[in-house]
């Protein structure tokens, strides 16, 4: 079956070629680098206890500068059957997991729709993306996802071509979001944990601050439903070194300026310290919990 489960619709019969994601898998299987519990996410996603986290392997981006380039960006994991996934679900929930965080897995939805169908947890299911999604997919997890976290990543269309090589990526991720809201409805926290809902994720890059401003204004229109989550810990890693502008840290004036414009908005949310910008927030991918 040719592969339209992204934006991109490379149309790949995935199971005999590669598709632009990075992986080559059937109907019954998916690919994986790790399960866990994540206690890196924002605080009403990890909580106490910490979020159960499947990191699938491969993505519909090719963002130069992605902390799991390996993983991304050279599909490394291990094939699993759809089967083992419902277990892993059920393991991740009995050891206490508060949601099960299903990250950057668009490319396998109906893959994790078979396991969900297996065996749904009862903690709320979390479905991790980066933004560029298609409306088409989001509607098939209707009813089985709980709380979507994607990216946005960008306003600017050169930005996200140039570290992306994701075309018409703002319009693309602003219509995942409007689907994505219709599902959940306005955010839902309870006893300091997202039982339902949008956390919208944006990472400030380097010299690209203005671009940011301009991204908050036009995300103006949900601020009373969805959570902001503000990210400063940006590190030059994958290809970053081959593009000048972002081969270094956010400095405190970048990442201040984007801050005030989302307070003079009003959005409600989270920030991140320029501080937690260390390795120690990227997982070891060694296929532990798979």
């Amino acid at each position: 079956m040719n592969c339209t489960l992204c934006p991109r619709k490379c149309g790949v019969d995935r199971c005999k070629q590669v598709g632009f994601c990075g992986v080559r898998n059937d109907e019954s299987t998916v690919r994986a680098a790790k399960a866990m519990l994540h206690f890196g996410e924002e605080p009403p996603i990890s909580g106490k206890n910490g979020s159960g986290a499947v990191f699938f392997s491969g993505c519909t981006m090719r963002c130069v500068f992605c902390q799991n380039y390996n993983v991304s960006s050279e599909a490394f994991g291990k094939e699993i059957t759809v089967s083992r996934l419902a277990e892993i679900f059920l393991s991740l929930q009995e050891q206490g997991a508060h949601n099960i965080n299903l990250v950057t897995g668009s490319h396998f939805v109906p893959q994790i729709i078979k396991a969900l169908d297996i065996a749904k947890p009862s903690i709320p299911v979390v479905f991790n993306c980066g933004g560029y999604e298609s409306v088409e997919t989001l509607k098939m997890l209707e009813g089985y996802v709980d709380v979507y976290l994607p990216d946005v990543k960008y306003f600017s269309d050169e930005n996200a071509l140039r570290y992306s090589s994701a075309k018409d990526y703002f319009k693309t991720a602003f219509g995942a979001v409007e689907e994505m809201l219709r599902q959940t409805g306005k955010y839902v926290i309870e006893d300091g944990l997202m039982k339902k809902g949008v956390i919208i994720r944006h990472l400030i890059l380097p010299n690209c601050y203005k671009d940011s401003i301009r991204l908050m204004n036009a995300l103006e229109p949900f601020k009373n439903d969805v959570l902001i989550s503000l990210m400063s810990q940006y590190v030059p890693m994958g290809r970053a070194k081959d593009f000048p502008e972002i081969n270094r840290r956010l400095t405190t004036f970048e990442y201040k300026k984007v801050l005030a414009e989302c307070e003079r908005l009003g959005f409600e949310g989270f920030t991140q310290e320029r501080s937690s910008a260390t390795d120690e927030m990227t997982p070891d991918f060694d296929l532990s919990g798979l």
